[in-house]
């Protein structure tokens, strides 16, 4: 069969081989190439991209994935003659495929610059290596995330630095407060931007000099000030004047610093917003006890930020076994190790989930098992039948459980005694017998007997 007998409309079907043959054809047409462009084998996706005879269309789709390959189509030298501004007609993400690739021919670029879709002129003015001329023009792109990425570049002259400096967007001018050579002027222009965010960009800087952080500490803006409070370096006043403002967030943010006074720890303990307390929690150096009243905090976030640490002392734990919320008794009993004072809280615990996921542990013990095989919810007996060594006693027990669930749990572990074994194996429930059926260890006699069960899946199990 030739290339142009075949129908466009079942080329996916083709097989890899007859796909590959038809793609590589030197006079496929147009309609053939189109179908295989959709074909799931990738080397005929890329055998297409490549050929002169692939529709525009086609190519712009197959672009994204194989920008190398269509950068390598011989049709492209004619295709550029016809249709100058052919690259206008590719999706963006083929477009910006084509600039990541590490050599890219001039006029991609060209074409990049005057491209409609604004993603494409951002992956340009992302790209390294782009002349002077190309960032200047990209510098004053209608488009403001094209001049933030233009900002954000690693190299840029002063002249550009200083222009896109006083940008009509903020998003611009906070990239240009991010840029690690920034004119001593310009970050003092910046530090009095109109935009918070902005001056809280520049409030980030290592090298933010005396002057600027004394004009910050001035701001009126909470996120500003809250910035400069984590910083170390402040002036020691400043730093004080921070640590103890109106508002929480500023008072939070003087916690997250490296390093700060003693006093300030003892102070946040007993502050009023539950904000600063949680930043307390979650310092390093916060001493054990400190960590216990905190758990048992009344504001839940505080106790949630204790909850995330993993150095917590054995009261604090205990605290926070007994914290009103499911989810952190939950996250408790997961722990791993835990005392056996905490152990002993959530065995007593009012949620059964909580004394389910106790009765898996490894670390529960045959005491604290055997209470758990009394309990009074089925789901928490049943999880103690899974128990890697519940003991003898404690199987024996459950194998008589009035619920059906716990016994063929029951049935199916591997330390039940024969005797239990044995009777289970008579079980009125079908389930338990097929437990039964189903393990290794079956006498003969017994094996023979479950072969003539009642229960054909019974019997279909032991081999009956």
């Amino acid at each position: 069969m030739t290339s142009s007998e075949l129908d466009p409309r079942t080329l996916t079907a083709l097989g890899v081989n007859g796909a590959l043959e038809a793609a590589a054809h030197s006079r496929a047409p147009a309609a053939v190439l189109s179908g295989l462009s959709a074909h799931p084998d990738t080397r005929v996706r890329a055998l297409v991209a490549r050929h002169p005879n692939a529709p525009l269309e086609v190519l712009g789709a197959l672009a994204a994935a194989y920008p190398q390959d269509v950068l390598d189509n011989p049709g492209l030298p004619l295709l550029r003659l016809a249709r100058p501004g052919f690259l206008n007609v590719f999706p963006g993400e083929g477009v910006a495929a084509l600039l990541a690739l590490p050599q890219v021919p001039q006029w991609v670029l060209d074409a990049a610059l005057r491209h409609e879709d604004y993603s494409v002129r951002t992956a340009l003015a992302s790209r390294p290596g782009l002349s002077e001329v190309r960032v200047a023009a990209l510098a004053t792109d209608a488009g403001w995330q094209i001049r933030e990425a233009v900002a954000r570049r690693p190299a840029l002259s002063p002249l550009l630095t200083r222009q896109l400096a006083a940008d009509d967007d903020y998003d611009v001018r906070k990239a240009v407060a991010a840029r690690t050579d920034l004119p001593g002027e310009v970050m003092r222009t910046l530090v009095q931007d109109g935009h918070g965010l902005v001056r809280a960009s520049v409030a980030r800087r290592l090298d933010l000099p005396l002057d600027c952080m004394l004009t910050l500490a001035a701001d009126v803006d909470t996120d500003v000030l809250a910035t400069l409070a984590r910083r170390v370096d402040l002036p020691r006043n400043v730093r004080e004047w921070l640590s103890g403002s109106d508002e929480p967030l500023v008072r939070a943010a003087a916690l997250q610093a490296w390093s700060v006074p003693a006093a300030w720890l003892f102070r946040a303990e007993t502050d009023a917003d539950p904000d600063v307390r949680a930043a307390l929690a979650r310092r390093p150096d916060a001493r054990p006890t400190v960590l216990e009243r905190l758990a048992r905090d009344e504001a839940e976030s505080v106790r949630r930020a204790v909850l995330e640490r993993d150095d917590l002392p054995e009261g604090a734990v205990l605290a926070l076994a007994r914290s009103p919320e499911q989810d952190i008794r939950l996250h408790v009993a997961s722990a791993d190790p835990l005392p056996a004072s905490v152990l002993d809280v959530l065995l007593a615990d009012a949620d059964p989930t909580i004394r389910t996921i106790l009765a898996v542990r490894p670390d529960l013990g045959p005491e604290r098992l055997a209470r758990l095989a009394g309990d009074e919810n089925a789901e928490v007996r049943r999880a103690v039948a899974y128990a890697v060594a519940p003991g003898a006693d404690t199987l024996a027990t459950l194998a008589q459980d009035a619920n059906i669930g716990v016994r063929r749990a029951a049935a199916a572990h591997a330390e039940l005694s024969p005797q239990g074994v044995k009777a289970l194996s008579e079980d009125p429930d079908a389930g338990v017998r097929l437990a039964i059926a189903g393990r290794s260890d079956l006498s003969p006699a017994l094996r023979g007997r479950l072969q003539r069960d009642e229960d054909p899946s019974v019997r279909a199990e032991t081999g009956g």
